[in-house]
Protein backbone atom coordinates (compact mmCIF):
# COMPACT_ATOMS: atom_id res chain seq x y z
CA UNK A 1 0.00 0.00 0.00
CA UNK A 2 1.40 3.66 -0.96
CA UNK A 3 2.80 5.48 1.88
CA UNK A 4 0.48 8.19 3.33
CA UNK A 5 1.51 11.50 1.84
CA UNK A 6 2.47 14.74 4.05
CA UNK A 7 -0.38 16.20 5.63
CA UNK A 8 -0.66 19.59 3.70
CA UNK A 9 1.26 22.40 5.68
CA UNK A 10 -0.80 24.61 8.03
CA UNK A 11 -1.76 27.90 7.23
CA UNK A 12 -2.89 31.84 7.89
CA UNK A 13 -3.38 35.07 6.60
CA UNK A 14 0.01 37.42 5.83
CA UNK A 15 -1.21 40.80 4.51
CA UNK A 16 -3.72 39.81 1.87
CA UNK A 17 -3.23 36.39 0.90
CA UNK A 18 -3.23 33.10 2.45
CA UNK A 19 0.06 31.33 3.58
CA UNK A 20 1.24 28.00 4.48
CA UNK A 21 4.62 27.67 6.30
CA UNK A 22 6.68 24.81 7.46
CA UNK A 23 8.09 24.77 11.20
CA UNK A 24 11.21 26.67 11.41
CA UNK A 25 14.35 24.29 11.25
CA UNK A 26 16.51 23.36 13.99
CA UNK A 27 19.40 26.47 12.52
CA UNK A 28 18.90 29.53 14.37
CA UNK A 29 18.94 31.94 11.08
CA UNK A 30 17.73 29.14 8.95
CA UNK A 31 16.75 30.70 5.24
CA UNK A 32 13.88 31.76 4.15
CA UNK A 33 11.96 30.18 0.50
CA UNK A 34 9.06 31.62 -1.13
CA UNK A 35 6.67 29.15 -3.51
CA UNK A 36 4.55 30.36 -6.19
CA UNK A 37 1.92 28.36 -7.60
CA UNK A 38 0.53 27.86 -11.36
CA UNK A 39 -2.98 28.77 -12.56
CA UNK A 40 -6.07 26.73 -11.11
CA UNK A 41 -3.09 25.70 -8.52
CA UNK A 42 -3.13 26.30 -4.53
CA UNK A 43 -0.32 26.27 -1.85
CA UNK A 44 -1.10 22.90 -1.84
CA UNK A 45 1.21 22.26 -5.05
CA UNK A 46 4.55 22.86 -2.92
CA UNK A 47 3.68 20.47 0.21
CA UNK A 48 5.64 17.47 -1.18
CA UNK A 49 8.77 19.73 -1.87
CA UNK A 50 8.34 22.47 1.33
CA UNK A 51 8.95 18.74 3.44
CA UNK A 52 12.32 17.89 1.32
CA UNK A 53 13.64 21.18 2.01
CA UNK A 54 12.45 22.02 5.50
CA UNK A 55 15.75 21.28 6.98
CA UNK A 56 17.44 23.38 4.23
CA UNK A 57 14.90 26.46 4.63
CA UNK A 58 11.91 27.73 6.47
CA UNK A 59 9.01 27.48 3.04
CA UNK A 60 6.13 29.46 2.82
CA UNK A 61 3.57 29.36 -0.08
CA UNK A 62 0.96 31.48 -0.47
CA UNK A 63 -2.34 31.44 -2.30
CA UNK A 64 -2.28 34.03 -5.38
CA UNK A 65 -4.98 36.29 -4.91
CA UNK A 66 -8.28 34.87 -5.50
CA UNK A 67 -6.63 31.10 -5.33
CA UNK A 68 -7.00 28.74 -2.19
CA UNK A 69 -8.21 30.36 0.68
CA UNK A 70 -6.92 33.75 -0.78
CA UNK A 71 -9.67 36.36 -1.01
CA UNK A 72 -10.55 37.77 -3.98
CA UNK A 73 -7.80 41.02 -4.47
CA UNK A 74 -9.45 44.31 -3.28
CA UNK A 75 -8.43 45.80 -6.89
CA UNK A 76 -9.50 42.96 -8.90
CA UNK A 77 -6.52 42.25 -10.74
CA UNK A 78 -5.34 39.09 -11.55
CA UNK A 79 -2.68 40.12 -14.26
CA UNK A 80 0.58 39.10 -13.34
CA UNK A 81 1.51 41.87 -12.46
CA UNK A 82 -1.10 42.26 -10.27
CA UNK A 83 0.26 38.76 -8.52
CA UNK A 84 3.27 40.23 -8.00
CA UNK A 85 2.92 42.76 -6.37
CA UNK A 86 1.34 40.12 -3.89
CA UNK A 87 4.46 38.29 -3.50
CA UNK A 88 6.13 40.82 -3.57
CA UNK A 89 4.27 41.74 -0.12
CA UNK A 90 4.88 38.57 0.96
CA UNK A 91 8.85 38.50 0.44
CA UNK A 92 9.00 41.90 2.38
CA UNK A 93 7.54 40.14 4.86
CA UNK A 94 9.87 37.24 4.95
CA UNK A 95 13.01 38.71 4.23
CA UNK A 96 14.77 37.66 1.50
CA UNK A 97 14.34 34.44 0.23
CA UNK A 98 15.15 31.56 -2.00
CA UNK A 99 12.21 32.13 -4.74
CA UNK A 100 10.05 29.54 -6.40
CA UNK A 101 7.30 29.07 -9.42
CA UNK A 102 5.70 27.07 -11.42
CA UNK A 103 3.88 27.64 -14.82
CA UNK A 104 1.92 31.04 -14.00
CA UNK A 105 4.13 31.18 -10.65
CA UNK A 106 7.56 31.04 -12.89
CA UNK A 107 6.12 34.15 -15.02
CA UNK A 108 5.16 36.20 -11.80
CA UNK A 109 8.31 35.06 -10.18
CA UNK A 110 10.72 36.37 -13.31
CA UNK A 111 8.83 39.58 -12.51
CA UNK A 112 9.22 39.49 -8.69
CA UNK A 113 13.09 38.95 -9.33
CA UNK A 114 13.64 41.21 -12.16
CA UNK A 115 11.87 43.98 -10.52
CA UNK A 116 13.03 43.34 -6.64
CA UNK A 117 16.41 41.60 -6.62
CA UNK A 118 16.96 42.73 -3.59
CA UNK A 119 14.32 40.21 -2.07
CA UNK A 120 15.39 37.36 -4.25
CA UNK A 121 18.52 35.18 -3.12
CA UNK A 122 17.93 32.71 -5.99
CA UNK A 123 15.35 31.51 -8.53
CA UNK A 124 13.91 27.98 -9.20
CA UNK A 125 11.38 27.80 -12.03
CA UNK A 126 9.51 24.77 -12.74
CA UNK A 127 8.13 24.76 -16.08
CA UNK A 128 7.57 28.77 -16.28
CA UNK A 129 5.19 30.13 -18.37
CA UNK A 130 7.36 32.61 -20.55
CA UNK A 131 6.03 33.43 -23.78
CA UNK A 132 6.43 30.99 -26.45
CA UNK A 133 5.10 31.58 -30.57
CA UNK A 134 4.71 27.93 -30.45
CA UNK A 135 2.53 27.15 -27.25
CA UNK A 136 0.95 23.79 -26.78
CA UNK A 137 -2.50 22.86 -27.58
CA UNK A 138 -3.07 23.46 -23.60
CA UNK A 139 -1.97 26.75 -23.44
CA UNK A 140 -4.18 27.57 -26.82
CA UNK A 141 -7.26 26.68 -24.75
CA UNK A 142 -6.11 28.70 -22.02
CA UNK A 143 -6.15 31.48 -24.50
CA UNK A 144 -9.74 30.87 -25.39
CA UNK A 145 -11.01 30.29 -22.53
CA UNK A 146 -9.76 33.85 -21.74
CA UNK A 147 -11.22 35.83 -24.39
CA UNK A 148 -14.29 38.17 -23.88
CA UNK A 149 -17.77 36.35 -23.29
CA UNK A 150 -16.69 32.77 -24.16
CA UNK A 151 -14.13 32.65 -21.05
CA UNK A 152 -16.88 33.40 -18.61
CA UNK A 153 -19.28 30.45 -20.21
CA UNK A 154 -16.91 28.18 -20.47
CA UNK A 155 -16.26 28.34 -16.96
CA UNK A 156 -19.98 27.93 -16.56
CA UNK A 157 -20.30 25.06 -18.31
CA UNK A 158 -17.21 23.18 -16.87
CA UNK A 159 -18.65 23.83 -13.23
CA UNK A 160 -21.86 21.30 -14.04
CA UNK A 161 -19.08 18.42 -14.34
CA UNK A 162 -18.48 16.28 -11.56
CA UNK A 163 -15.45 17.70 -9.93
CA UNK A 164 -14.08 14.19 -10.13
CA UNK A 165 -14.13 14.29 -13.65
CA UNK A 166 -12.48 18.33 -13.96
CA UNK A 167 -9.81 16.61 -11.53
CA UNK A 168 -8.84 13.88 -13.41
CA UNK A 169 -8.58 15.36 -16.82
CA UNK A 170 -6.45 18.31 -14.73
CA UNK A 171 -3.95 15.33 -13.27
CA UNK A 172 -3.67 14.00 -17.24
CA UNK A 173 -2.82 16.89 -18.32
CA UNK A 174 -0.17 18.22 -15.80
CA UNK A 175 1.34 15.07 -14.67
CA UNK A 176 3.02 12.44 -17.01
CA UNK A 177 1.49 9.51 -15.50
CA UNK A 178 -1.69 10.81 -13.29
CA UNK A 179 -1.89 6.79 -12.61
CA UNK A 180 0.74 7.96 -10.05
CA UNK A 181 -1.25 10.35 -8.21
CA UNK A 182 -1.27 8.98 -4.46
CA UNK A 183 -5.23 8.11 -3.61
CA UNK A 184 -4.90 11.10 -0.49
CA UNK A 185 -3.54 13.84 -2.79
CA UNK A 186 -6.29 13.43 -5.62
CA UNK A 187 -9.21 12.97 -2.76
CA UNK A 188 -7.93 16.46 -1.34
CA UNK A 189 -7.95 17.76 -4.98
CA UNK A 190 -11.40 16.89 -5.52
CA UNK A 191 -12.26 18.27 -1.87
CA UNK A 192 -10.84 21.37 -2.84
CA UNK A 193 -12.40 21.76 -6.21
CA UNK A 194 -15.95 21.20 -4.46
CA UNK A 195 -15.48 24.22 -1.81
CA UNK A 196 -13.91 26.45 -4.37
CA UNK A 197 -17.20 25.50 -6.86
CA UNK A 198 -18.92 27.35 -3.86
CA UNK A 199 -16.80 30.73 -3.95
CA UNK A 200 -18.44 33.45 -5.71
CA UNK A 201 -15.30 34.83 -7.00
CA UNK A 202 -14.02 31.50 -8.07
CA UNK A 203 -14.80 31.60 -11.65
CA UNK A 204 -13.33 35.48 -11.89
CA UNK A 205 -10.08 35.19 -10.68
CA UNK A 206 -9.45 31.69 -13.13
CA UNK A 207 -10.41 33.34 -16.39
CA UNK A 208 -8.82 36.47 -14.81
CA UNK A 209 -5.14 35.03 -14.70
CA UNK A 210 -5.91 33.00 -17.55
CA UNK A 211 -6.29 36.25 -19.57
CA UNK A 212 -3.43 37.61 -17.38
CA UNK A 213 -0.53 35.38 -18.31
CA UNK A 214 -2.24 35.47 -22.10
CA UNK A 215 -1.44 38.89 -21.89
CA UNK A 216 2.09 38.48 -21.46
CA UNK A 217 2.38 36.25 -23.74
CA UNK A 218 2.14 39.70 -26.74
CA UNK A 219 3.52 42.34 -23.93
CA UNK A 220 6.10 44.13 -26.66
CA UNK A 221 8.79 46.36 -24.67
CA UNK A 222 10.69 46.32 -21.15
CA UNK A 223 7.78 44.62 -19.70
CA UNK A 224 8.62 41.49 -21.77
CA UNK A 225 8.96 38.85 -19.75
CA UNK A 226 11.96 38.05 -22.01
CA UNK A 227 13.58 40.96 -21.49
CA UNK A 228 12.63 41.03 -17.63
CA UNK A 229 14.78 37.33 -17.23
CA UNK A 230 17.49 39.04 -18.94
CA UNK A 231 17.88 41.23 -15.77
CA UNK A 232 17.27 38.82 -13.04
CA UNK A 233 20.36 38.84 -11.26
CA UNK A 234 19.86 35.90 -9.20
CA UNK A 235 21.53 32.70 -9.54
CA UNK A 236 18.72 31.04 -11.64
CA UNK A 237 17.66 27.05 -11.95
CA UNK A 238 15.37 25.95 -14.21
CA UNK A 239 13.48 22.51 -14.73
CA UNK A 240 11.28 20.87 -17.32
CA UNK A 241 9.85 18.11 -17.57
CA UNK A 242 10.74 16.09 -21.18
CA UNK A 243 6.74 15.14 -21.03
CA UNK A 244 5.39 18.53 -20.61
CA UNK A 245 2.12 19.11 -22.14
CA UNK A 246 1.65 22.89 -21.44
CA UNK A 247 4.99 24.30 -21.59
CA UNK A 248 7.40 23.58 -24.33
CA UNK A 249 10.19 21.82 -22.83
CA UNK A 250 12.61 23.09 -25.90
CA UNK A 251 11.96 26.65 -23.81
CA UNK A 252 15.09 25.96 -21.62
CA UNK A 253 17.38 26.55 -24.34
CA UNK A 254 16.26 30.13 -24.83
CA UNK A 255 15.98 30.21 -20.98
CA UNK A 256 19.45 29.00 -20.76
CA UNK A 257 20.33 32.14 -23.84
CA UNK A 258 18.94 34.74 -21.61
CA UNK A 259 19.17 34.12 -18.02
CA UNK A 260 22.61 35.48 -16.60
CA UNK A 261 23.38 32.47 -14.26
CA UNK A 262 21.66 29.48 -15.11
CA UNK A 263 21.37 25.78 -14.74
CA UNK A 264 19.13 24.47 -17.18
CA UNK A 265 18.04 20.48 -15.89
CA UNK A 266 15.19 18.12 -17.81
CA UNK A 267 13.89 15.41 -16.50
CA UNK A 268 13.04 12.53 -18.84
CA UNK A 269 9.95 11.14 -17.06
CA UNK A 270 8.00 14.45 -15.53
CA UNK A 271 5.39 16.41 -17.08
CA UNK A 272 4.24 19.82 -16.21
CA UNK A 273 4.31 19.58 -12.13
CA UNK A 274 7.56 18.09 -11.84
CA UNK A 275 7.68 19.17 -7.87
CA UNK A 276 4.92 17.20 -7.69
CA UNK A 277 5.91 14.18 -9.38
CA UNK A 278 9.44 13.88 -8.41
CA UNK A 279 9.89 16.30 -5.30
CA UNK A 280 12.95 14.42 -4.08
CA UNK A 281 14.38 14.97 -7.27
CA UNK A 282 13.50 18.82 -7.52
CA UNK A 283 14.74 19.39 -3.96
CA UNK A 284 18.07 17.83 -4.82
CA UNK A 285 19.18 20.34 -7.33
CA UNK A 286 17.72 22.67 -5.27
CA UNK A 287 19.36 22.19 -2.17
CA UNK A 288 22.46 22.55 -4.74
CA UNK A 289 21.65 25.44 -6.21
CA UNK A 290 21.03 26.87 -2.24
CA UNK A 291 24.42 26.13 -1.27
CA UNK A 292 26.01 27.22 -4.25
CA UNK A 293 24.38 30.43 -3.69
CA UNK A 294 25.32 30.68 0.09
CA UNK A 295 29.17 29.79 -1.13
CA UNK A 296 28.80 32.85 -3.43
CA UNK A 297 29.47 30.28 -6.69
CA UNK A 298 27.17 30.83 -9.78
CA UNK A 299 25.15 27.91 -11.23
CA UNK A 300 26.52 27.23 -14.99
CA UNK A 301 24.54 26.56 -18.10
CA UNK A 302 24.49 22.41 -18.31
Amino acid sequence: MAVEPTPHWPGRMIGSVHVRSTQPGPKRHQEQAVFVHGLAGSATNWTDLMDELKDTVTGHALDLPGAGFSPAPADGDYTVEGHARAVTELMEHTGPAHLFGNSLGGAIAVRVAATRPDLVRSLTLISPALPDLRPRFGPVRVAAAALPMLGEWVASRLRLLPAEQRINASFAMVWANSNAVHPVRMRDAIEELRRRDRLPHAGEAMIGSARGIVAEYFRLGEGNLWRQAAKVQAPTLIVHGRHDRLVRPAMAAKAGRTFRQVRLVLLPTAGHVAMMEMPQVVATEARRLISETRLGNAPLAN
